[in-house]
């Protein structure tokens, strides 16, 4: 079994042994650090916290937890049930609340679940946000309500809506347009709430004809979730059986999207943000943000519209800082997380599919046209794992010692630029793993450049 304690909060398989697995002892212990948190951040005040989960089997089960740890700490609880990570951050923001829990384990397989945890913004914690909840766990020193101050339970299942309403009202999505282009479109939502997110977003957006793949909540992932292009045959060969304009798929929490063209071919998770970000900039020019693991496609793309693009640190939360600092029109991360500000600043799949369409309606363009006109770029992901012993930012430095020549990046491990080419180098926060990410405009161009810092890692290592 495993258990991961992160900033923003806990993920582990779902049974075992407290501290060992996610239990419900342990739900009970990080919830009841979270309301310490939330009282400690917000006192003299009768708290609120939106509740929300994925369709995955032990959701219902950790829901009912959260909700009853959160209420026996006074806090009153807004259930949205069945819904979107994006929904929970947007209800968030649109009812006052004080903060909000995301139960989902994003693209792991159904024996992971997760409770994420967000602040009065609708937003994930920052990392002295996280160091302090992480002290509250430590030292245990809550104090249950007695009962006349118990929190509240109200349940509503109307917020989906809400959240598909807020993205009509945006000026660069335009239904009139997409229910002209008479668009086929195959949805693939890995049986999570994407099932009933994105239909019901394109049935409203006037989509001519949806075609569901795997649509039904049941949490029994048919394929891995993770929507990588080795994971999505299904989709690709039901878009071409059905000849359909493009095809649509997402994680089961609906924060990650992956497109796929007329051809049954998926565009790559990368390009997900750079294609909804070619639309944006030719309507409103200015700055891009993309965490340090993202092509650079983006920055390509930003400086040809006349804006600039910044690379932060990897993890949403580094993200959205950065494009707050630089203004960004629109940002997000290479694995097809979309982060649109005038909506809200976390990735939201449904957001980038409606921006998505608007564009392929108004532009008359193919998918895979569009495709075509963007720069071509290839990402080599590679690990190399370390006994204990290991000290890794002396290897690190090594390797930075190696390429002193070279531009390079600290913001976030070690990125070395080589004119068209990069290879970003991170420490793993929970095991003893550096993994590579190399990119290159030729797949074995980027395999090598992997292969070739690999054979310096092992080099370092043997004169040691």
């Amino acid at each position: 079994m495993s258990l991961i304690k992160s900033i923003s909060g806990i993920r582990g398989t779902i049974g075992g042994a407290p501290d060992d697995g996610l239990t419900p002892l342990d739900v009970l212990k990080y919830m009841t650090a979270y309301a310490s948190f939330l009282k400690n951040r917000i006192p003299d005040k009768k708290l609120q916290v939106v509740v929300g989960r994925d369709a995955r089997r032990s959701g219902k089960m950790i829901s009912d937890l959260v909700c009853g740890t959160l209420m026996g700490m006074g806090i009153d609880i807004l259930d949205i049930g069945l819904t979107t990570t994006p929904t929970v951050e947007i209800a968030v923001t649109e009812t006052g609340s004080d903060g909000g829990i995301i139960i989902t384990a994003s693209h792991n397989p159904k024996q992971w679940n997760a409770l994420k945890l967000l602040n009065r913004k609708g937003e994930f914690l920052t990392a002295k946000d996280g160091k302090e909840l992480m002290r509250l766990v430590k030292e245990d020193l809550a104090i249950y309500s007695e009962v006349d101050d118990l929190g509240t339970y109200t349940s509503n299942d109307r917020f989906l809506l809400k959240h598909i309403d807020l993205i009509l009202d945006i000026p660069l999505v335009d239904p009139e347009a997409i229910k002209r282009a008479h668009f086929s479109v195959v949805v693939d939502a890995v049986n999570s709430s994407g099932g009933i997110a994105i239909p019901l977003l394109l049935e409203i957006l006037g989509v001519n004809a949806i075609h569901r793949l795997h649509c039904d909540p049941t949490g029994e992932f048919p394929h891995n979730p993770e929507p990588l292009p080795e994971h999505l045959a299904d989709i690709c060969d039901e878009v071409v059986r059905q000849q359909a304009d493009v095809g649509f798929v997402v994680d089961p929490d609906v924060d990650r999207l992956a497109i796929i063209n007329e051809l049954g071919e998926p565009l790559g998770e990368e390009y997900t943000l750079v294609g909804v970000a070619d639309y944006v900039l030719q309507h409103k020019i200015g700055n891009t943000v993309s965490n340090l693991s993202s092509s650079q496609a983006l920055k390509d793309i930003t400086e040809k519209a006349g804006g600039s693009y910044f690379a932060s640190a990897v993890g949403e939360v580094n993200v959205v800082k950065m494009m707050k600092s630089k203004k960004a029109v629109i940002g997000g991360e290479g694995n097809g997380g979309v982060i649109y500000p005038d909506l809200h600043y976390g990735r939201d799949a449904l957001v980038g599919i409606a921006l998505f369409l608007t564009y392929l309606a108004k532009s008359g363009k193919k998918c895979s046209v569009l495709r075509a006109e963007y720069p071509t770029y290839f990402i080599s992901k590679k690990k190399i794992e370390f006994g204990p012993e290991i000290a890794l930012d002396k290897i690190l430095k090594k390797i930075e010692e190696r390429y002193k020549d070279h531009d390079i990046s600290r913001i976030d491990g070690v990125k070395i630029h080589f004119d068209k080419e990069w290879v970003h180098l991170r420490k793993s926060n929970t095991e003893p793993i550096i993994r590579i990410y190399a990119e290159s405009d030729m797949q074995e161009k980027a395999d090598n450049l992997a292969r070739k810092i690999l054979n310096d890692f092992k080099e370092i290592i043997n004169s040691e």
